[in-house]
């Protein structure tokens, strides 16, 4: 019971997060969490409607190159993440999605931005993996 209860508050969390604008502070603090929100994982579909809207930084964190979803911000190396994204995006209240091929480097970034302060951090879960299988194109330039 307390298992069902702690999970539908964090989809609670998720809702207000993405449905208000509200930092993962706000949402944490709204629904009387004690412990640090992590990031948010968002399915293709998700991802494919905040691009309509294009309020946030989108970074692609896979290495090496293996392609890209339009209109990526940026390319920075999950390994990276530390160092780069704050000189990227300074404020650490603002939105970034972070992807990868197949979800896992952007993850390991995601963690990284959530323990460096930033509040507003989703993940493209599955990757580009996901984002193929969705029916979304990707795009692939020579670097």
């Amino acid at each position: 019971m307390r298992a069902r209860s702690a999970r539908l508050m964090a989809a609670a969390a998720v809702v207000a997060v993405l449905s208000l604008g509200l930092t993962a502070v706000d949402a944490r603090r709204a629904h009387g969490a004690t412990r640090p929100v992590p990031y948010q994982n968002l399915t293709p579909g998700q991802v494919k409607m905040m691009l309509q809207r294009k309020d946030f930084t989108l970074v692609n964190v896979h290495i090496p190159y293996e392609g890209e979803i339009q209109p990526t911000d940026a390319f920075v190396p999950y390994t990276e993440a530390a160092a780069k994204v704050p000189r990227l995006v300074p404020n650490r209240q603002a939105k970034i999605v972070v992807y990868c091929q197949t979800g896992r480097m952007s993850a390991i970034a995601a963690d990284t931005l959530v323990r460096l302060g930033y509040t507003r951090v989703f993940n493209l879960e599955g990757g580009m993996v996901a984002w193929k299988q969705a029916g979304y194109p990707i795009v692939t330039r020579p670097r």
